[in-house]
């Protein structure tokens, strides 16, 4: 749900989790927020919270907000937890002589009463100001050390906890602050370390320190730019992108690329598709994922073929076909075009990667920030919309190869005309409305319907305005090599792409036919020419297959074996008066032949007879044993007579076989199927890393692991989320603070995280 947040709203969450439940004029005095535009921002904040059920008003004026919402952050605005949380376990005592120390009557005995006064005290700035300014020098360090350290902001969780420690006893000046309650210890860490109350922090922070709330979007450069130039561009880009993935689904139609072992489509299989649509990797890459998601394309062993709802999606309408494909990549759960991960090592397409919602509020982000833009312009870049996203949507990811915010992101927009002109397209504004409707009508409205015309020119070549329609793709692919692809199609003929039609069982007449079925005007006189051409020298060679063949001098006899019914199984077949050609081998034509009363010899490859020889079989003379030795005589060997039921008995008491091997000292004798996995594809591990390994996996602990980038460099991850998928394993990596791969066999050492 945080993911959905712009960054003033998580702003104004995470100044509610430092306060607590606070009167609406506190909060705003905390923001620094002044003016009409500052007041509406607020406002637009709390409402966006509201509308979530994340924080709500009481009947006392008091904002309250959700517990888990105030779990997200361990130390929201650098600040501890307040003073109320932090003494809930300090007993009557403890407070009377915090009271007596900063020198206030006890109002009374009970906790209740003194832990009020306390609190009174220091909810007052200018009071703990007064306190700390009468502390020993050593004191007032120490805790304008850790105020200023507590605000600084982006802190990780390990500088979080920094300002818990030392123990009471162990830095100078900790003791003064523990007598008088600004300092509390912390009975539950078991190291006796200190926490700062969040009210002495921000008295000491002083009255003009902030929070940061920044309701107005960053300032980005903007051009003057027409709705019918966005409208044309972003026509154009869609247009163009939904030839290219026709032509993509197409090329895997006819030949379904084969899964890498690993899974998902490797570089190779990437490169032969983008060849045959001629468009590059990326466009791929896209096509492929969103047509995945679509059920276009489904995995069929190791192969990814079409499926039936291919069939149909083929033979609709461009604009049809792009909204399928707009719509899969609207909630694509990953990044499509993520080409390489964070060692600079390609990713295979559909490799079936984890699902990110980061990915997916990038996107959102991108909708968002674009649709916001004054009317009538565009960003002067297309990459200055990524401050614009990084605002919309501060927790959306970053890929690593991005060199610029949600570049990635936006260039997957721009080639979909979604974005143009560095501004939203009607398809993205349709993307972003409730209608489940408006995406197919504003395709409908930017892109033109199928071409099913050519124009053929005498360079032998035709020419295709817009996307062709299937039948006419399917007919010059048939017929002609494609050269070019997108907003305009280019096919070029030549005798070798006849000859491939006229394999198919096409003639000329038909060819022509075709051809000039679907051209504007008449056929080019040089394209009839070459059809005609390569026709009449089509088929003038050809090639039987053939497991033996049979010649002699007489026609007669010959002709008397191919109507021989009882040789009719050998397939035989007159190819000249004295030459016949069988289906069946040699030796099987041979034996058949003698078995109906003819006598043939057999020929060798060059034309021999082959003489047939009787071969005898004979087995190897056992070696003679060597003659005695002078004075030396041979050794009798005795007879063993064996008692079968004896033998039997001994068989049957004999102890049991050893038990099977016990390689990961587990008890069990070849481990889980995630040790068995993991030990398989991570050859650089112990038995006992791969068994640390694979527990990490099954029961979700964290671990900490050598790894070996490809690089070279040699780097300590502490990884927890573990999902295993040879050869690889994903992880939540707490060096980046982000998900990131990792090889198996990169991995050297595994300990606990």
């Amino acid at each position: 749900m945080l993911t959905g947040l712009a960054l003033p709203h998580l702003q104004v969450a995470e100044a509610l989790a430092a306060l607590g439940p606070v009167p609406c004029a506190a909060l705003t005095d905390l923001l620094g927020v002044t003016g009409t535009e500052g007041t509406r921002g607020l406002d637009a904040a709390l409402e966006a919270l509201a509308d979530r059920a994340l924080v709500w008003p009481d009947g006392e004026g008091l904002l309250h907000m959700a517990a888990p919402l105030r779990q997200a952050w361990n130390s929201p605005l650098g600040l501890d937890a307040p003073l109320t949380r932090l003494l809930a376990d300090t007993t009557s005592e403890e407070l009377r002589r915090m009271l007596v120390a900063l020198g206030i009557p006890s109002p009374g005995t009970t906790k209740r009463h003194r832990l009020i006064t306390l609190l009174e005290h220091h909810s007052d700035p200018e009071r703990v100001v007064a306190v700390v300014a009468s502390a020993p020098a050593a004191t007032r360090n120490l805790l304008e050390r850790r105020a200023s350290h507590q605000g600084e902001q982006g802190q990780s969780q390990a500088q979080f906890f920094m300002f818990r420690t030392p123990p009471a006893d162990s830095e100078p000046g900790v003791r003064w602050a523990l007598e008088r309650g600004l300092l509390v210890q912390d009975r539950h860490s078991g190291y006796g370390s200190t926490r700062t109350p969040s009210e002495v922090a921000l008295a000491l922070r002083g009255a003009d320190w902030r929070a940061p709330f920044e309701h107005v979007p960053p300032v980005v450069r903007t051009v003057s730019v027409t709705s019918a130039e966005v409208d044309r561009e972003a026509a154009a880009a869609a247009t163009a992108f939904a030839a290219h993935a026709a032509s993509v689904l197409a090329a895997c139609a006819a030949s379904p690329p084969t899964l890498l072992k690993s899974g998902g489509i490797g570089a190779r299989e990437l490169s032969r598709i983008g060849k045959a649509a001629r468009c590059d990797d990326i466009v791929v890459r896209l096509a492929l994922e969103t047509a995945y998601a679509a059920g276009l394309l489904a995995r069929d062993g190791d192969r990814v073929a079409a499926t039936d709802g291919y069939d149909t999606w083929a033979e609709r309408e461009p604009a049809e076909q792009l909204t399928a494909l707009l719509q899969a990549w609207r909630t694509l759960p990953l990044t499509p075009t993520q080409a390489r991960d964070e060692d600079g090592k390609a990713l295979p397409a559909l490799a079936g990667k984890p699902p990110c919602g980061g990915c997916l509020q990038a996107r959102e982000g991108l909708l968002a920030a674009a649709a916001q833009l004054p009317a009538d312009r565009g960003v002067h870049s297309p990459a200055e919309l990524g401050p614009l996203v990084a605002w919309h949507r501060p927790l959306a990811e970053q890929l690593p190869q991005d060199t610029t915010p949600f570049v990635t992101a936006i260039r997957e927009a721009e080639l979909l005309g979604v974005v143009a002109r560095g501004a939203l397209s009607p398809i993205g504004t349709a993307l972003r409305a409730d209608d489940a409707e408006a995406p197919a009508a504003a395709c409908e409205r930017l892109l033109p319907t199928a071409t099913r015309a050519a124009r053929f020119g005498a360079d032998l070549t035709a020419v295709v305005t817009g996307t062709p329609s299937t039948r006419l793709a399917a007919l010059l692919d048939a017929v002609a090599d494609k050269e070019v692809g997108g907003t305009a199609s280019v096919w070029r003929f030549s005798p070798t792409t006849v000859r491939r039609a006229l394999d198919t069982g096409r003639t000329a007449d038909v060819i022509v036919a075709d051809l000039d079925a679907v051209a504007v005007g008449a056929l080019p006189q040089p394209l009839s020419y070459l059809i005609h051409d390569t026709a009449r020298t089509h088929g003038r060679v050809r090639i039987a297959p053939a497991a033996c063949v049979i010649h002699g001098e007489e026609p007669a006899l010959l002709a008397e074996l191919v109507a021989h019914r009882k040789l009719a199984e050998l397939g035989l077949r007159l190819l000249a008066p004295t030459v016949l050609v069988s289906r069946s081998p040699l030796d099987k034509t041979l034996a058949a032949l003698r078995a109906a009363g003819y006598a043939p010899v057999a020929e060798r490859a060059d034309g021999t007879v082959r003489v047939e020889r009787t071969r005898h079989r004979r087995a190897a003379a056992p070696a003679p044993s060597p003659p005695p030795l002078p004075g030396q005589r041979r050794r009798s060997v005795p007879t063993v007579t064996v008692d079968l039921r004896t033998l039997a008995a001994r068989l049957r008491a004999a102890p049991p076989a050893l038990p099977a091997p016990d390689p990961f000292g587990t008890g069990v004798p070849y481990g889980t199927d995630t040790e068995e996995i993991a030990a398989a594809y991570a050859k650089n591990l112990a038995y006992s890393d791969v068994r640390q390994l694979a527990h990490a996996v099954d029961a979700g602990t964290a671990i900490t692991v050598e790894y070996v980038a490809a690089s070279g460099n040699r780097t300590v991850r502490t990884l927890s989320e573990l999902v295993l998928d040879p050869p690889y394993v994903y992880a939540w990596c707490h060096l980046r603070d982000d998900e990131r791969v990792f090889t198996l066999s990169r991995i050297h050492s595994v300990m606990p995280g």
